[in-house]
């Protein structure tokens, strides 16, 4: 089964750098994909994928990220929800990389492909 959790940006909003990017990995860690309200900050998204490369072994595999930022326009009032928003505009997925295969985004959606994880039979 594939658990999906929702986390809206202000469940993280009052942690440290590390305890967002903590949080986020003990989720993922935990064969859940993560849908985050908005985004980390560029900072914490590389610091995210340093620490999952340390953690890799057998049983954790590494995650997949894909962000959709909607503050991207070029317009006046995207760049005022910019301001206004900070970092809940948008949306990340973070999946574990023993579920998540691939995942493939464009200015308007993410298509995540995930592979079913069979039991071994003994």
């Amino acid at each position: 089964m594939v658990t999906m959790q929702l986390l809206p940006y202000r469940d993280i909003a009052s942690l440290t750098s590390v305890g967002r990017i903590r949080k986020i990995l003990t989720l993922a860690k935990d064969n859940k994909i993560v849908v985050l309200q908005g985004r980390l900050a560029r900072e914490e998204e590389a610091e995210l994928i340093k620490a999952t490369m340390e953690e890799i072994n057998k049983e954790f595999k590494g995650i997949e990220l894909a962000v959709i930022d909607s503050g991207k326009g070029n317009g006046f009032m995207d760049s005022v929800a910019s301001l206004v928003l900070g970092n809940k505009a948008g949306m990340t997925v973070i999946g574990p990389a023993n579920i998540v295969k691939s995942i493939r985004k464009d200015p308007d959606k993410i298509e995540l492909f995930m592979e079913e994880r069979r039991k071994r039979r003994r």
